[in-house]
């Protein structure tokens, strides 16, 4: 005989589970978990765990556990849930309910779930029948995993955890279906025609690569695309990585930080006279396209989604519905059959302007570098240092807010398929340093740079405990510069004033994380940047950087370029 727990354990053992987000509950399910070889990965506030949960799953392309008590524990799992719902991350996550005769009757921390989770999960479902775990749980690996991916839910009673069942009087079960994509579909071979055919026949084609890309794993595939093609490759936040930036056909990141001291901003009319634009696994989102502003109106657009829902959303597009990597092999066969003279003729051309700009950015770089008169450090000086160390095998992780800005801009996707990770869905302040801990979970082997903001680190002080508990050797990067900067910058922006709330108090991150056990360093001055990253690199212990900065600087946000964020009154 084995109970519910155990069933449940073992069920997910067998779609590849091996790593837990938890803090012991529901504590039937950890105890059973643990003593099957399963890892639990503490976190301090289930709004981290979450967080953690959704990197975990993006980086190994697995679905990713996450445990939660019920009533207040559990309404701390909404924003990481919608995070990863926006993002398409499979997330499970195992709630623990209140006893099934206690339902309803406003027992302890007693709240419905259902209602809670049900706009940011792809489905709910309370497990009341022992005899059927086997195959509920097949259900929510099989919703978590195929089309789009998504987050799901799994309430269990806390009585039900601990029903003892016969093992005839369950639904035997042997696949294993914890990878995504579970199922890949091909798009319609008509559209895939019709946009080989524009992509031929443009004069100044680009494509466009979101996030869609690394969830199919079509990095490689779209490297091909791009060769073969010569079409210049531009992509999302969510999107950095899926080609290598040292390509000399790739733009980096487009969007609404693709202001006038972005690094690639000679290469802009790339992407504003382009006449067909090519989106792959991308929502077209506000930030991603500047407010919808950024593409010409004019274009012909194809779009390559696994979601139809979001073709022709915002750009009405060839539609292209399936499975990125499949959807792109089948592009290159159709273009490989094709006259591509006019691709031939317009790559130089595309070649020497994207050259140009990185030339340019290289010597922005390399002088901020050498800079050691500065009073004051900016995050480009920070990001021009850290870019100079980070390999391309490591994995890069931001917060929102400005943080993500300075590594999508900044740091350099130097492989195909490099991972740059941050919180894009909803772009939730404070869950940098829990996605870089979920990353390191997922490739322990990897080393894990994270950047975050002041501002966005308040939320999460406690996990630095966490990550020294679970020996996460994370480098956790801290601007310092003691305000909320993208908030005060927006208002100063629109109404050339800020509110009090903007000013945060002195705060000396470094002694917090010594005193958690934590290696740290607060650092002001290039020189000592550059003696904390190689000392940080050449360790395998959390270690915290805590970078003093100007609070007046500010990223390439393009509406600022006509309206800075500068106070008149």
């Amino acid at each position: 005989m084995m109970n519910v727990a155990q069933l449940m354990v073992e069920s997910f053992q067998r779609h590849g589970v091996t790593d837990i987000f938890g803090q012991s509950l529901p504590t039937a399910f950890f105890l059973a978990a643990e003593k099957a070889g399963m890892r639990q990965i503490a976190y301090r506030t289930e709004n981290a765990g979450g967080a953690m949960a959704d990197a975990y799953a993006r980086v190994s392309q697995r679905i990713a556990l996450v445990g939660a008590q019920n009533g207040p524990a559990a309404t701390l799992l909404v924003a990481p849930l919608a995070e990863a719902m926006k993002a398409s991350s499979p997330v499970i996550a195992i709630v623990q309910e209140v006893p099934v005769a206690q339902r309803d009757r406003n027992a302890f921390q007693e709240f419905d779930h259902v209602g809670l989770f049900s706009a940011c999960t792809k489905w709910i479902k309370q497990l009341d029948d022992p005899t059927r775990i086997n195959e509920y749980i097949d259900l929510a690996v099989t919703i978590a995993t195929t089309g789009r991916p998504g987050p799901v839910v799994l309430l269990v009673p806390r009585d039900v955890l601990l029903t003892e069942v016969a093992q005839h009087d369950t639904t035997p079960r042997t696949a294993s279906l914890g990878s995504f994509p579970l199922d890949r579909t091909r798009p319609a071979h008509s559209g895939v025609v019709l946009a080989a055919n524009a992509l031929a026949q443009a004069k100044h084609p680009l494509i466009v690569a979101g996030g869609g890309v690394h969830l199919s794993g079509a990095s490689g595939a779209l490297t091909r695309l791009q060769e073969l093609s010569g079409i210049p490759v531009a992509t999302t936040n969510m999107g950095k990585g899926s080609v290598s930036e040292l390509h000399e056909l790739s733009i980096g990141v487009v969007g609404n930080a693709f202001g006038k001291q972005a690094p690639n901003y000679l290469a802009r009319s790339l992407v504003t006279e382009a006449d067909v634009v090519l989106f792959i696994g991308t929502r077209t989102n506000e930030n991603g396209t500047d407010a919808w502003t950024l593409f010409p109106s004019n274009a012909t657009y194809i779009h390559l989604d696994v979601d139809g829902i979001e073709i022709g959303r915002n750009y009405q597009s060839i539609r292209l519905v399936g499975d990125a990597l499949l959807g792109i092999e089948d592009l290159i066969d159709e273009l490989a059959a094709r006259d591509l003279t006019a691709r031939e003729q317009s790559r130089g051309a595309a070649v020497s302007q994207i050259r140009l700009a990185k030339e340019a950015a290289s010597e922005r770089s390399s002088r901020l570098r050498s800079d050691s008169a500065s009073a004051l450090l900016t995050p480009q000086h920070v990001m021009a240092v850290v870019d100079h160390h980070l390999s391309a095998g490591d994995i890069a992780v931001a917060d929102a807010s400005y943080s993500s800005i300075w590594m999508t801009n900044f740091l350099t996707a130097k492989s195909v398929g490099q991972r740059f990770i941050s919180p894009r869905g909803l772009a939730g302040l404070g869950w940098g340093l829990p996605m870089a801990m979920g990353a390191q979970t997922a490739q322990s082997d990897k080393r894990v740079v994270c950047v975050s903001g002041d501002g966005g680190f308040g939320h999460v002080w406690a996990e630095m405990e966490s990550a020294v508990r679970n020996n996460h050797p994370v480098i956790s990067i801290v601007l310092n510069n003691s305000i909320f900067g993208f908030q005060k910058h927006a208002e100063l922006s629109a109404f050339a004033m800020s509110t009090s709330a903007i000013e945060i108090s002195p705060v000396d991150h470094t002694a917090i994380a010594l005193a958690v056990g934590a290696q740290a360093r607060r650092v002001s001055t290039v020189a000592e940047l550059e003696l904390a990253l190689t000392q940080a690199f050449a360790m395998r212990e959390f270690f915290l950087i805590e970078v003093m900065t100007d609070p007046d600087v500010y990223p390439p946000i393009a509406a600022w370029d006509e309206h800075p964020p500068v106070a008149t009154v």
